[in-house]
């Protein structure tokens, strides 16, 4: 009963709240066509139903940051030999496809329990990374530092998070590396306790030394730039800035 309770909360709730109740008739006039179907003892059980109401859409649905930074990471790895490549705290569903093709050291806060060739998942603080200075050659921390000290993930309190996460993130590129970060873009705000949004200004700021050599943008309608265009960017509600830096 426990399982079946679930289900059906689970239905009203995920992954858009209380639109699942506009879909419930058919759900049920559904049922009704397809165990008229069958002979009575194959019919569907109430105690084994499943709802889910909201997947009748034209076109598959996507996170469009989520999806075009895997995709902008991947390609961005596959232009250049890559020997090991570290992740901070991105997409595990980015990093388990990554490690298929480039070793992958994978470090978060909430620690990644899985075995898996190619991969290694460590247990680290964005602001205290098991690194030496200088010794990570291919770098990556997607949509992350916009969380930092903001108790999202249970992490303490401090508004100076994500800029230290960035000095961190540079203490431990090595030269002639490559870091490739993501962060919502658009006006400088907090939206607590959600991320924080930086325009383009302030985010290479936050990385002052290093140098932003490549800039691609997914703008609020959710389409991909590849070469983005900063002011554009700086007037976004909630775009994705994609940067890729490099230390001397």
């Amino acid at each position: 009963m426990k399982v079946l309770l679930k289900r059906w909360v689970l239905a009203f709730l995920v992954p858009r709240p209380l639109i699942g109740i506009f879909f419930l008739g058919r759900y049920f006039r559904d049922w009704r066509r397809y165990s008229k179907m069958l002979p009575p003892a194959e019919r569907p059980k109430l105690k084994d139903s499943f709802p889910c109401l909201t997947d009748w859409v034209p076109s598959t649905p996507f996170d469009p940051h989520y999806f075009h930074q895997g995709a902008w990471l991947a390609r961005r790895l596959r232009e250049g030999y890559c020997a090991r490549h570290v992740d901070v705290g991105s997409s595990v569903m980015m990093v388990s496809v990554l490690s298929a093709h480039v070793p992958t050291v994978f470090v978060d806060y909430r620690p990644l329990r899985v075995e898996l060739p190619n991969l290694v998942s460590l247990a680290g603080n964005i602001l205290q990374l098991p690194f030496a200075d200088n010794t990570i050659a291919s770098l990556s921390s997607l949509h992350v530092i916009e969380h930092i000290g903001l108790g999202r993930y249970g992490d303490p309190l401090d508004p100076q998070g994500s800029a230290k996460a960035a000095r961190e993130l540079s203490r431990v590129l090595a030269p002639g590396g490559a870091l490739y970060v993501s962060v919502p873009t658009g006006r400088d705000c907090v939206c607590f306790n959600g991320h924080r949004i930086f325009s383009p200004h302030a985010l290479k700021a936050m990385f002052g030394g290093l140098a932003c050599t490549a800039f691609a943008l997914v703008d609020d309608a959710g389409k991909f730039h590849p070469a983005g265009d900063e002011a554009v960017a700086a007037q976004l509600e909630y775009g994705c800035g994609m940067y890729v830096f490099t230390k001397s």
